[in-house]
């Protein structure tokens, strides 16, 4: 199974598509910064919001990336279950790099500081805080876009309007006053929890809250993909 993990990363990146979702989330990251400084909990937290779509759009092109046959291939070879598996693990794998380039990128342009105030969180708790929000936002991106992917819609139209709907859906849902707000992601609680104190039940909750949508979306791609290469 970890060689085609690294058979679809490979693919991935050798064939440029890595590019897009890249350049597009350092795009959203340079206008987010552009706005001034600020802490980096809370900077980061706005930042897991932005990079959600991001994430989910870059899922969708890694796991479209493999022709059907391959796809179809792996599967007859490895078994459905660990053909899935090596798919969302290499997406994660991906994510993760985008995720490590975020943390990074604030620092490079000038739109984070440390701490001025005695108040103010301590920098080494602001950049796990930030790590945090960002691993939450990817069990779901990933999850959103194995949905949209081209094995579970069949069409290039309809994997947009999946990623489209969810991406917007997550914020829309997400807004304080939400009639429904656990139909969606935690990832704009959680930037709003980070911009004042955060409390350590209130931490698990969006943890267990993220966790738990997460699977259910990922239960959603593999009942999906029954009888499907």
């Amino acid at each position: 199974m970890i060689a085609l993990v690294r058979l679809r990363l490979a693919g991935f990146l050798r064939t440029g598509r890595a590019l897009a979702p890249v350049l597009a989330g350092l795009l959203a990251l340079g206008v987010l910064y552009g706005g001034g400084r600020a802490q980096p909990a809370e900077a980061y937290g706005v930042s897991a919001v932005v990079l959600f779509p991001v994430l989910a759009w870059q899922t969708k092109i890694l796991l479209d990336v493999e022709p059907d046959v391959q796809r179809r291939l792996a599967r007859v070879v490895l078994g459905p279950a660990r053909e899935r598996a090596a798919g969302l693990l290499a997406a994660a794998v991906a994510g993760l790099g985008t995720v490590a380039v975020a943390l990074v990128f604030p620092w490079l342009v000038g739109g984070v500081t440390g701490p001025a105030d005695p108040g103010d969180r301590p920098l080494v708790e602001g950049l796990a805080l930030g790590l945090w929000a960002h691993l939450l936002a990817l069990p779901a991106a990933v999850g959103l876009g194995a949905l949209a992917c081209r094995a579970i819609t069949r069409s290039a139209g309809y994997g947009v309007a999946v990623l489209t709907l969810g991406g917007v859906g997550a914020l829309v849902l997400g807004l304080s006053g939400s009639v429904a707000p656990w139909l969606a992601p935690p990832v704009l609680p959680t930037a709003r929890a980070l911009a004042g104190p955060l409390a350590v039940p209130t931490g698990l909750l969006l943890t267990a809250w993220a966790l738990a949508w997460a699977a259910v979306v990922l239960a959603g791609y593999a009942w999906g993909r029954r009888g499907r290469a």
